[in-house]
């Protein structure tokens, strides 16, 4: 359906909960992050009901995120009940990658179609210092599951100071071509001082062509990543939370102070 400023909104994001198994420096603060209650948490079933009525908005495109959406219990579930919706064109994931080694057979036969797997630096002391402790080694690991689940295509992203010049971006890149995967260069983003940049190798951060809603994991649809605005599934229903959606989505993005990277989804 297209919005106000003529485009084609088909895709929704879901952030299927706020809780990560790594703490990536540009993503959680060092004093930690306020968690939501388990209680105000969407079920599956709240979850594959809001893809329904959002099938009537002409969404046909969903990606699942998180935090690190391999946590949530029952997410493959969630992948079958969201892929037998025939309307349902694209099921994708982002993944921080640690525990795709064991999910991407089950991902796959529960009807995931391509993950994109999150990968800064091809050291393992560097990677050990982004993520506050994470394991590199479970992250190719996980490349090679999702390669062997032929969940493809696998694309990798690259979290960016900079420049994709950058020695870390270097390398990346590097072994993504010699992988025969797709890399993605996604300059570091601040919510609260409004700045984010088109992704390289991608289509995000371009406003004039966006056609992405989120669902935070707490129900609420928002219109823009750098924008307040939110609208409620449970608060005012589910069909007004997505029109208000496409009615005040905006042409540009500019702030967000309601949320952090690890309840939305990124």
């Amino acid at each position: 359906m297209l919005d106000e400023f003529h485009r084609n909104i088909n895709y929704l994001r879901i952030s299927v909960t706020d809780r990560c198994n790594l703490r990536c420096v540009y993503c959680i603060p060092a004093e930690g992050v306020k968690l939501m209650k388990h209680t105000d948490i969407l079920s599956l079933e709240e979850i594959a009901e809001i893809v329904k009525v959002g099938v009537r908005w002409g969404i046909d495109k969903v990606r699942i995120t998180g935090g690190e959406p391999l946590v949530r219990r029952n997410v493959v579930e969630l992948v079958r009940m969201i892929s037998s919706i025939k309307e349902i064109k694209d099921v994708s994931m982002t993944t921080n990658g640690i525990l795709l080694s064991q999910f991407a057979p089950m991902l796959k036969e529960a009807g995931l179609q391509r993950v994109n797997i999150s990968l800064d630096t091809l050291n393992p002391e560097t990677f050990r210092t982004i993520t506050r402790g994470g394991n590199i080694d479970e992250v190719f690991k996980g490349i090679r599951a999702a390669r062997e689940s032929e969940l493809f295509p696998i694309k990798i992203n690259c979290v960016i100071k900079d420049s994709s010049n950058e020695p870390d971006a270097v390398a990346v890149a590097e072994f993504c071509e010699k992988e025969k995967l797709q890399v993605r260069f996604i300059h570091e983003m601040d919510l609260h001082g409004g700045f984010f940049s088109t992704v390289e190798g991608g289509e995000g951060g371009h406003c004039s062509t966006c056609n992405r809603l989120r669902l935070t994991a707490n129900g609420y649809i928002k219109p823009c990543l750098f924008n307040d605005l939110e609208y409620s599934t449970r608060e005012i229903g589910i069909d007004e939370a997505f029109r208000l959606a496409f009615q005040n989505k905006p042409e540009c993005g500019s702030i967000n102070l309601h949320n952090e990277f690890n309840n939305i989804g990124g």
